[in-house]
């Protein structure tokens, strides 16, 4: 697996358009398209064999909002899609399978309410990404909203043992920054859980994600880059397989 296999862009949706947050702030937003649906084909046709979407309005209000747009970027693309935002219940979960979502990333429910969050486990084997959103070292949730006791290894570890694909880890305060990937932090969760970890937040060069590429003897499967692509400072079209 080659760089550009490792890097799985984001295709991040608000208000039906395709947006960048800085730092988790739904007021910093800037609009890279108004299109999802061809900035998703956009990236398959560079050569991205994965996506990572992301339903804003979802993670902020609590259930899925752009669900249409969604069901339209899984069948237009043959690569596999991987998606979270407010997925907060079991059927917003199985929704999403059902129209063809790869995998599924869940944040806010597994602190908030376990037995809603272990249903889709359960039903979903190996499809469920553990979203772990660190702000200040402690994990937060409900759209970055609030902040939990937990750091990312004490809540990692809790999914650890049950069938879920692995976790993706955001530091918040990087996201959308382009001031660099928090190595210490994702290669100590890495290292210190059994299934693989997803990194975000901060990628803002090759050289950052080469970083990472370095973590993945550690169990970093791969890393979510938008604002880096989006703008350019990353080109995907040029990196090998």
């Amino acid at each position: 697996m080659g760089l550009k296999s490792f890097i799985i862009p984001a295709v991040d949706i608000k208000d039906g358009k395709a947006v960048r947050l800085f730092k988790g702030d739904p007021n910093a937003v800037t609009i890279y398209g108004d299109d999802p649906v061809s900035v998703a084909k956009q990236w398959e046709g560079k050569g991205a064999k994965h996506l990572h979407i992301v339903d804003l309005d979802g993670a902020f209000e609590g259930k899925p909002k752009n669900y249409k747009i969604v069901e339209k970027i899984v069948a237009s693309v043959s690569i596999p899609v991987e998606f979270g935002g407010g997925l907060r219940s079991f059927e917003a979960a199985k929704t999403m399978i059902d129209i063809g979502v790869a995998r599924i990333v869940i944040g806010s429910l597994a602190y908030t309410n376990k037995d809603e969050f272990m249903k889709i486990i359960d039903a979903f084997p190996n499809k469920v990404v553990v979203g772990i959103d660190a702000k200040d070292g402690k994990v937060a949730i409900k759209g970055w909203l609030e902040k939990t006791q937990y750091t990312p290894l004490e809540f990692a570890q809790q999914y650890d043992q049950l069938n879920i694909w692995g976790f993706l880890y955001t530091d918040v305060n990087r996201d959308g920054a382009m001031v660099g990937p928090n190595i210490e932090g994702t290669k100590k969760l890495a290292e210190n859980l059994k299934h693989p970890v997803i990194a975000s937040g901060g990628v803002g060069s090759i050289e950052d994600v080469q970083k990472l590429y370095q973590l993945k003897k550690y169990g970093v499967y791969s890393v979510v880059v938008g604002k880096a692509l989006y703008e350019g400072k990353i080109k995907l079209e040029e990196l090998e397989d």
